[in-house]
């Protein structure tokens, strides 16, 4: 579908380095997230520069930035004192040293005491490294073999995890009785005998798998609220019984908070809904947009990396650069009252979008937590993965993101993806944000006439 630009917004250049970067670079872009084939066609926007919650690209186009980097982008672009921590520990100490620093230890004891359910924490490079070691400890510990997961949720790229994420459903299996689907080709043949994929949001089929394989299953893992495939919410006491049925039966629960944690609340999701995990995994809201993850939990699991039963390495792990990162952000994010202003301008921005979709009749939900959300074009809840898929108009989806880009308003071009808030948005932003979807809304209904 091409991009229906107005006069008066040019992208010549991003177009320009776009067809260069892909001489040298496999699809031009260097995460798929970023690709045409992710939904950035014709080509994706080339960035200049990033200040507070705007994004400025090369063609001299300024936009309100609700992408935030897909979520690390906590504080806004280039926050002063994270900023400023990271270039005196450059300049004064370095940045990687192969030997421990006390900055490492001072880190881990805020993660401690922001979540209760964490009582020993490591620190990682990325998500999908540190639930790669999340899925090995909970293997180590319970001897058992497989690992329950949920269709439509992502837990990074490596060959154990990822399976399932967005599958066809003419592949997919049963909508209540899911198969492993690989991600893509190259994916050794056998790993899917190690994973049971389970629709999202259902107790009764999730307690009777459990109830009938628990001798098998070495953990549950999931998102507290499913944000990999847009946002949805997970039912009243559904993780809650997720909790009770995994510890009734001796089964370690993986949280992945690499998107909720620090978002959320201090405590994450998990704080949120009241319930805790044996392991979380937390990443983009640990850095303040700088690259940095941890695998945190119980003793008694973490315990095995003090044995040396399982061995967490990596050349990179806590280097100084995203140590100091993460003790600034965690220094802000735990002053008294830090998420208030940014949960009342994100109810503002979400409610109001809500308010301008009703008054100009068009169908679609607004749904959120806080200051992650996306906006489902739909009649029908969306629940689950299939439901996503099934009931979604993604042509819809496509033209209002259209509409809003070119009024100064950028967030990912795909329903699947969510459109993240910053504690440097303010109500200027909310305002122009909900200015420009007054007139993008009609626009949709314009445009959708004229096609229809």
């Amino acid at each position: 579908m091409k991009l229906s630009f107005p006069e008066g917004r040019r992208f010549t250049r991003s177009k320009q380095l776009f067809e260069a970067a892909k001489k040298v670079i496999p699809s031009g872009v260097n995460s798929t997230a970023r690709s045409t084939f992710s939904g950035w066609e014709p080509y994706p926007l080339f960035v200049d520069y990033g200040d507070g919650p705007y994004i400025f690209d090369v063609d001299g186009n300024q936009y309100v930035d609700y992408l935030l980097g897909l979520g690390p982008m906590l504080f806004g672009h280039r926050p002063k004192a994270i900023t400023d921590a990271v270039v005196k520990f450059i300049q004064k100490r370095g940045t990687i040293f192969a030997l421990p620093t006390k900055e490492e230890s001072e880190l881990a004891k805020k993660i401690i005491a922001a979540v209760p359910s964490v009582e020993r924490v490591h620190l990682c490079n990325t998500g999908t490294e540190a639930v790669l070691y999340a899925l090995r400890i909970a293997r180590a510990y319970t001897g058992r073999p497989k690992i329950i997961r949920f269709e439509g949720m992502y837990h990074g790229f490596s060959d154990a995890i990822y399976w399932s994420k967005h599958p066809p459903l003419d592949l997919a299996g049963p909508d209540t009785q899911p198969v492993p689907v690989p991600q893509g080709p190259g994916l050794p043949p056998g790993l899917e005998n190690s994973i049971i994929v389970l629709p999202w949001n259902d107790c009764e089929i999730l307690e009777k798998v459990l109830k009938a394989h628990g001798n098998e299953i070495a953990a549950v893992i999931t998102e507290p609220v499913m944000l990999n495939t847009g946002c949805i919410l997970p039912k009243p006491g559904y993780l809650q019984k997720m909790r009770e049925l995994t510890k009734e039966l001796d089964i370690v629960l993986i949280f992945d908070e690499v998107i909720t944690g620090f978002r959320l609340s201090l405590s994450g999701a998990q704080g949120v809904y009241g319930v805790d995990p044996d392991l979380t995994v937390f990443a983009k809201g640990l850095g303040g947009g700088f690259p940095v993850a941890a695998l945190g939990g119980k003793y008694e699991l973490m315990r095995l990396v003090d044995q040396g039963i399982v061995s967490m390495a990596g050349t990179y792990c806590a280097n100084g650069i995203a140590v100091a990162a993460a003790n600034a952000a965690l220094d802000l994010l735990m002053q008294p009252g830090a998420y208030d202003n940014l949960f009342q301008i994100s109810t503002m921005l979400q409610e109001g979008l809500q308010r301008i979709f009703d008054q100009k009749g068009l169908h679609a939900q607004v749904v959120g937590i806080g200051p992650v959300f996306q906006v489902w074009f739909s009649t029908h809840p969306i629940e689950n993965y299939r439901d996503a898929v099934r009931y979604t108009n993604t042509h819809t989806f496509r033209i209002w993101w259209e509409e809003m880009l070119v009024r100064g308003v950028l967030f990912h071009p795909g329903p699947f993806e969510n459109l993240f808030i910053s504690f440097a948005h303010s109500l200027t932003e909310i305002d122009k944000t909900l200015e420009a979807a007054e007139s993008a809304v009609d626009a949709v209904i314009k445009r959708m006439h004229i096609q229809d």
